[in-house]
């Protein structure tokens, strides 16, 4: 098949140093950098200039500078939509933030446009109402404008098929680069808490991530050690949880850690990984502690039901997740942890999610036309109408989704 020139636009950059965006183009341009020629857009305000690299794995890296992320997202993605007209195939853009443009794009240009738009974020509670109508907006016309929509989750499919009338296709995240690591002494040393059983949590410090609830349960189980590594100092809600939670024996409250290896000696060796997302789709970080044979307690939402096919167990409460901790046996935690890696090694690896990447690619570039669940009356014959006269088109009712 021929090479395509695919514009990846919408990450902070690489290599990666960001969050779930930044390592899925890591591992698609590791994986795909022979099939296509990749170019990468990157925040110049996150790469000082002595740092930058011209190339990566392959892939051609361009420096705009603005942040990816915020409000300059926006003149972010925009401005790297507009450059890659001049030269790409493909625009393979992750996130909606530029979504105003595709109108434009799709009816004045011979471009493909595929998109992939990042859970809810609108939904989002660090966002304004102006910025929650905006995003909500922007998604609305990057998905009516693209030549194919990415899903990260069945339940985003879900929401994008009664809300579009969409077909979009599901594309998770791998997390096979999450590696167990044995404990040594200097880790010890480092961490003292590493000689006991520990709860684990890595996330960005955000509302809907249910820090403060979560939180809040472990500060009254003092007999349970947690240990949360996230961005605290980023926001006021982050500083404030860490100055109130600092002073709880059992809480241990870290900042970001961008080693790879150090994290996963964390993760990779307690005995429950606590995730409490509420937003979003497929979470990288409980992709990557599925991977690591973890077993999981998630925030009882459809997002993360689906990414565990509801083989985890779930809180909805912070009464509910404490006695999800003090309950369950030994033995439950040893099984989910199985179930976990099992359906990790089955869906969530880098090799199957390039290769889904690379199918639709060379399908939007020779299909004519995006696919819709909506029955097109003129292509049914009198046979199937009649079959179908009390009204009820089964593709309508297939999907559905939690509001919870």
């Amino acid at each position: 098949m021929t090479r395509k020139k695919v514009a990846v636009i919408g990450t902070v950059g690489l290599p990666a140093c960001y969050g779930g965006f930044e390592t899925l183009t890591a591992y698609l341009t590791k994986h795909l950098h022979q099939e296509h020629e990749l170019t990468v857009y990157c925040s110049g305000k996150k790469y000082p200039k002595e740092k930058r690299q011209r190339t990566y794995e392959g892939a051609r890296l361009v420096y705009l500078p603005f942040d990816a992320n915020g409000a300059q997202s926006v003149i972010y993605d925009c401005l790297s939509i507009l450059h890659a007209l001049f030269f790409a195939d493909v625009l393979l853009i992750l996130g909606v933030p530029g979504g105003i443009l595709l109108p434009f794009v799709k009816l004045f240009t011979r471009k493909k446009i595929i998109i992939s738009i990042d859970g809810l974020e609108w939904r989002r509670d660090k966002w304004s109402p102006a910025a929650k109508w905006y995003l909500r907006f922007a998604e609305n016309l990057a998905v009516k404008f693209s030549h194919a929509d990415i899903s990260d989750n069945d339940a985003i499919q879900n929401y994008t098929a009664r809300t579009y009338s969409t077909r979009s296709s599901v594309i998770e995240y791998g997390g096979d680069h999450a590696v167990w690591q044995p404990i040594t002494r200097g880790h010890k040393k480092t961490y003292p808490f590493l000689g006991h059983p520990y709860a684990f949590k890595v996330c960005r410090i955000e509302p809907e991530n249910n820090v403060q609830l979560i939180l809040e349960a472990f500060a009254e189980l003092p007999d349970y050690p947690f240990v949360l590594v996230g961005n605290w100092a980023n926001s006021e809600f982050g500083r404030q949880l860490k100055a109130h939670y600092s002073e709880y024996p059992n809480l241990h409250l870290l900042d970001p850690i961008y080693n790879q290896q150090e994290l996963d000696v964390l993760r990779s060796n307690c005995f429950v990984y606590v995730h409490g997302h509420s937003a979003g789709g497929t979470n990288p970080s409980l992709v990557e502690a599925m991977y690591l044979g973890l077993p999981v307690l998630a925030f009882d939402v459809s997002f993360n039901k689906a990414t565990t096919e509801h083989r985890a167990l779930y809180f909805a409460s912070k009464e509910e997740l404490k006695e999800r901790i003090r309950s369950t046996p030994y033995a439950t935690w040893k099984t989910l942890g199985a179930n976990m890696l099992a359906i990790a090694q089955r869906r969530y690896t880098w090799a199957v999610v390039a290769r889904k990447y690379n199918h639709l690619i060379y399908k939007v570039c020779s299909a004519t036309q995006k696919g819709s669940i909506r029955p097109r009356l003129s292509q049914l014959t009198r046979r199937d109408l009649l079959e179908h006269q009390l009204g009820h088109y089964h593709a309508l009712t297939l999907f559905h989704e939690d509001e919870r």
